[in-house]
């Protein structure tokens, strides 16, 4: 059971959860004309009259920049206003997690984006770890990652979603927690919901942006750390063998976090992970803003 937070940005004013419903002839509902953002946040574990929110500026340009596939002009700085009156008024007790969504709020039956209305909305829920800390098994899906040059990957578009929860289900109804998928190349894209991560010989190989990924702020965020680090960073397209002959492979994701991955099909990686470990723990203390070389990743909203 889902514990909602209880107050809802929906129609451009604040409304108890419960009142915030679309109608069955909603446009996006049909069409997946609309696009989504997700953010994390967490009461300050050293001021408890403040909230926490990790990149909040990035996490709305990227709302922002996906508003303009749906042809719809929402400012980064009016989503972000918006964010920081919805969580002081819900003032969370415990970590949570944020959806906006902008979406095409027409009743209408023709799938289009011009002469169509659109709205966003934002709701929260309590979330502590999405995936187990300890590990996840993966397997290699059947269906593979869509192109750019079909879909506006490197917005979250919400109709792409389909594919990640197609391979999400065959993974977990085939005993595995998650799913790989690969580009039309043959080449490693990333997860249901999550970038992916290979270390190899002291190296933090990630597929690049021409692999049809999202541009994931996490993993934007597990980069500059590995760089900050002095860890090698390597960017590039990744085959399917390399990930069975890694050292440590994990998952980056906004959710996720960093999640290491245990087993990938019948593959198993040890324990031992130092690679992954240390970019995990820098980043739980950049989130709970106790290192101040990255305070400027982290959004404090002061409660009232």
């Amino acid at each position: 059971m889902q514990n909602f937070l209880s107050i809802a940005y929906f129609k451009n004013q604040f409304v108890p959860f419960a009142e915030a419903n679309v109608s069955i002839a909603t446009h996006a509902l049909h069409y997946g004309t609309g696009a989504f953002g997700g953010m994390r946040g967490l009461p300050d574990p050293q001021n408890p009259n403040q909230i926490l929110l990790f990149r909040l500026d990035r996490h709305c340009q990227r709302l922002s920049s996906s508003a303009r596939f749906m042809h719809y002009d929402l400012p980064a700085d009016k989503i972000q206003q918006v964010i920081v009156d919805f969580v002081k008024k819900n003032s969370p007790a415990t970590s949570f997690y944020i959806r906006p969504f902008v979406y095409t709020s027409d009743l209408g039956i023709s799938p289009r984006l011009h002469n169509v209305e659109k709205d966003f909305f934002v709701y929260g829920l309590e979330l502590g770890d999405y995936l187990s800390p300890d590990g996840v098994s993966c397997r290699f899906s059947s269906w593979y990652r869509q192109e750019d040059r079909s879909l506006p990957l490197r917005g979250k578009i919400s109709g792409a979603y389909i594919t990640s929860s197609l391979a999400k289900t065959e993974a977990v109804e085939s005993g595995f927690d998650e799913a790989i998928l690969m580009n039309s190349q043959g080449k490693v894209s990333e997860a249901s919901g999550m970038n992916i991560f290979v270390v190899r010989n002291g190296r933090l190989i990630t597929p690049s942006f021409d692999q049809d990924i999202l541009e994931g702020i996490t993993r934007d965020s597990v980069l500059t750390l590995a760089r900050d680090l002095g860890i090698p960073v390597e960017e590039r397209a990744v085959d399917k063998s390399e990930l069975f002959i890694a050292d440590e492979v994990f998952l980056s994701g906004t959710a996720a976090r960093i999640t290491p991955i245990k087993r990938i099909e019948n593959y198993r990686y040890g324990t031992d992970r130092p690679v992954t470990d240390t970019l995990r723990d820098a980043l739980t203390t950049i989130t709970e803003n106790r290192d101040s070389r990255y305070q400027d990743w982290v959004f404090t909203v002061p409660l009232d």
